[in-house]
């Protein structure tokens, strides 16, 4: 699809589209239009090139209007299993209360879910070890738990990405009209979700969701006049970094300052490529992070010396480095959003 005259494209929740995505929806117009990205979460390479200068950046640092602050908590499951059941009662009182809750797995439960085990010799294990293999947590399963024990008497139902959009639809319709109490999914609720009731999100193996994740995840909470509360189930140790990971978000709302986090955490990718995170990065002797004045400084220098000589007649040894550094394909990526 081509359009005649596109102007603006804008692009919401910019973490869930890919590098080629968002570039093609640039090239739906004769011109290249002016870009608008939205995102709670940048993901790492987002933040790179705020900090390189590819991106003017707006951050909207206050709540939307009618919005309330959301509490969040780790619930160390493995070493303090009175904490999860403490969660359970939370969200009981939360029902009594007259509002509802979103219990959030990693998967569906299903035999085509479930992950193949390993194969291999047997070797003493750690504690995170042993966390990581476990299969994750699943809706068909927590769900009949809950229903048949802790949550026992409340209207519990599930949602899931394989369910059919009718009947999908009709849980939705059913969980906004406050006919159930508690919603056991998977990310299929991540966005697009206002049940302004809601007040409550127990979200299942923590540990297996990104950072960015989480954050959008507990937004579907707290958008009412009541308080938020985000509890953050999780079986890693104390000192694994998958716990320090959720200590991070429980200790703040603030997105951009988990996006730099998460940036920490994976890397930014390749800025000249299509790698969106990972330890594939472009850089060698940077961190976006660590040395982001640095960059600011050679981001200046370089605008200075392009305006004076745009080809680089005048340093020929830098226009062969760059010759060396950007083949066609990757220069094209400096371009895309």
């Amino acid at each position: 699809m081509q359009f005649h005259d596109l102007g603006l494209v804008v692009v919401d929740e910019q973490h869930r589209f890919g590098v080629e995505q968002r570039d093609a929806l640039r090239g739906k117009g004769k011109q290249p239009p002016h870009l608008l990205v939205m995102t709670a979460t940048p993901i790492p390479r987002t933040v790179a090139m705020t900090v390189f200068g590819d991106l003017e950046t707006s951050v909207l640092d206050q709540l939307p209007a009618g919005r309330s602050p959301i509490a969040s908590h780790v619930v160390p499951a493995a070493d303090k299993p009175h904490f999860l059941a403490r969660a359970w009662e939370r969200v009981r009182e939360e029902v009594t209360n007259g509002h509802q809750a979103y219990v959030v797995c990693p998967r569906i439960g299903d035999e085509e879910d479930a992950p193949k085990g390993a194969a291999g010799a047997a070797k003493k294990k750690s504690p995170e070890d042993e966390a990581e293999k476990r299969p994750p947590l699943a809706v068909l399963d927590i769900a009949d738990q809950l229903a048949r024990g802790p949550l026992r008497g409340l209207g519990v139902e599930i949602l899931h990405g394989r369910m059919q959009p009718d009947d999908k639809d009709a849980v939705m319709r059913r969980f906004a009209a406050g006919e159930t109490d508690v919603l056991v999914a998977t990310t299929v609720i991540e966005v697009g979700v206002n049940v302004p009731n809601a007040t409550a999100m127990v979200i299942m193996d923590a540990d297996r969701f990104g950072v960015s994740q989480l954050h959008q995840l507990r937004g579907r909470v707290g958008r009412g006049s009541a308080p938020g509360l985000c509890l953050l189930v999780t079986e890693m140790p104390e000192a694994s970094a998958a716990r320090q990971r959720l200590n991070a978000v429980a200790s703040t709302l603030d997105g951009f300052e988990l996006s730099r986090i998460d940036l920490e955490q994976r890397r930014e990718g390749d800025v000249l490529g299509q790698a969106q995170s990972g330890t594939r990065s472009s850089l060698r002797m940077l961190a976006v992070i660590e040395d982001e004045e640095i960059i600011a400084e050679a981001r200046e220098e370089a605008t200075r010396i392009v305006a004076a000589d745009p080809d680089l007649t005048r340093l020929p040894a830098l226009r062969t480095a760059l010759d060396a550094l950007l083949d066609e394909e990757r220069e094209q990526y400096l371009e895309k959003g």
